[in-house]
């Protein structure tokens, strides 16, 4: 998300950065470009046009001209700007209610609605604590109940049957009486797709809201859509009282667009962005550090809670044990590595956070980057067609071995041959960072890569003081 915009921004703020005085006149051009980027990145019209004047006029004022650094003032201007129109802060869900706190889910049809309930309860059982029930109100899409009855147990929440021939107040209310009763925190209530110029199935919406009176209601849309989200989440917010939105399939929008106009259009925040189509694929959205990836600076805040949540620290831990006694790094712990690293949604989810690699991350957009997506999985499908002890022994690997583990994971020699050289490599690399002279040496240069020196916090190092991956 944002791959366009931030390759843009970048290159157009660095012509500012170096300026000793900012005038009207020289910020013109550069003002400009970052209109262009903005309407490219098909941020509405409206939105555009506030963002550039707010900062055209703290550019050109006192807050700059008394600066020893304007260029990098005007940037900030810029980052605070971006903030302001996405938010300025994180608005959690109030769910300060008498429990169960209903949570109604609405939208088009295909935005998402069912996979981002499941998302939510998940994201609700694990990070809040929260004993949750579902129930889908969709009596249009017999299918679509069955999918989050699915989806539900894959979270490991509770679902509430209901059936197409029940009417969607009757199913809430019965959901809401059976949470009442077995003591759930929240209800999450997926609804049918509709769209707003279908007069009878907003009235029916309406009806269902003002039945079950919900303490958050959340417009659930696609990014894709740009703009167009934006429009659509105020039509739908004319009819419903709706209270947030959750941006879905953020991962395939390179523009940004909708992110940039919500907030402003609708005057409703944004709550959750969708990342992926995993159940775990669902991020708060903190305006901040949006903000800061969009100008190439990294999000290292929402990095650290990810290596928190998605590491295994039981294997992290036990690894960082295992070479600190000399026992080797071996083909199982290089596997376990990738998998990490795959779960936390790969290495372009990786670079998109680290401050400094926008630009490389843009280099590596596209087939370079897709490469080493699949390189990863092809090196996994290697290590899986090994037996546990040529795992376990990978000097034991002999010409022969070469050709039945080629043979079984579809690929060639030479593809054997550079993953014993990468894990030889990584192995020295853990070996050399398992004293403790290396370890302080790695983590000096990894406060080095921090803005103002200030390191990665606690979270981003194993246990043993390599990194994790």
């Amino acid at each position: 998300m944002f791959e366009n915009l931030t390759d843009r921004l970048s290159k157009t703020l660095k012509t500012v950065t170096g300026q000793a005085k900012l005038t009207e006149d020289n910020i013109k051009g550069t003002l400009r470009e970052v209109r262009m980027a903005l309407l490219e990145a098909d941020v509405a019209l409206p939105v555009v046009k506030e963002f550039i004047n707010n900062v055209k006029e703290r550019a050109v004022g006192t807050e700059v001209s008394k600066s020893l650094s304007p260029g990098q003032v005007f940037v900030k201007i810029v980052q605070q700007e971006l903030e302001k129109v996405m938010g300025e802060a994180n608005e959690a869900l109030n769910l300060a209610a008498q429990p169960p706190a209903v949570v109604m889910m609405a939208g088009l049809q295909g935005a998402g609605k069912t996979t981002s309930v499941a998302k939510l309860s998940r994201f609700l059982r694990e990070r809040e604590k929260k004993k949750v029930l579902v129930v889908s109100a969709d009596v249009y899409r017999p299918a679509a109940i069955k999918q989050l009855e699915t989806l539900a147990a894959e979270v490991e929440v509770d679902f509430f049957p209901s059936s197409a021939d029940q009417k969607p107040v009757d199913i809430v209310n019965a959901a809401i009486n059976h949470a009442r009763v077995k003591h759930f925190d929240v209800l999450i209530v997926d609804t049918a797709g509709r769209l707003h110029v279908d007069t009878d199935m907003m009235d029916e919406i309406k009806n269902l809201h003002a039945a079950v009176k919900p303490v958050e209601t959340l417009f659930v849309v696609d990014a894709m859509t740009g703009q167009d989200a934006a429009n659509t989440a105020k039509a739908f917010n004319d009819v419903l009282p709706l209270t947030g939105v959750v941006l879905t399939k953020t991962d395939g929008d390179a523009r940004g667009g909708a992110a940039l106009s919500v907030r402003h259009i609708t005057g409703k925040p944004i709550k959750f962005l969708g990342v992926g189509e995993k159940v775990d694929a669902l991020e708060p959205f903190h305006p901040d550090r949006v903000a800061s990836r969009i100008l190439g600076m990294g999000d290292v805040l929402s990095l650290i809670e990810e290596v928190e949540q998605k590491v295994d620290k039981k294997k992290a831990e036990k690894l960082a044990k295992k070479v600190q006694k000399g026992k080797g790094f071996d083909l199982e712990d290089f596997r376990d590595q990738l998998q990490q690293m795959n779960n936390m949604g790969g290495m372009s989810s990786l670079m998109d956070k680290l401050p400094g690699m926008g630009q490389m991350g843009q280099m590596m957009q596209g087939a370079n980057m897709a490469g080493a997506e699949k390189s990863f999985g092809q090196m996994e499908a290697i290590i899986n067609s090994m037996t546990p002890h040529e795992r376990k022994r990978p000097d034991v690997i002999s010409g022969s071995r070469k050709k039945r583990i080629a043979a079984g994971s579809g690929t060639q020699i030479q593809d054997i041959n550079r993953l014993l050289k990468q894990h030889k490599q990584m192995a020295k690399m853990m070996k050399k960072f398992s004293s403790k002279a290396g370890m302080a040496k790695m983590m000096r240069g990894m406060k080095g890569m921090m803005p103002g020196g200030g390191g990665m916090g606690g979270g981003m190092g194993g246990p043993g003081g390599f990194p994790r991956m």
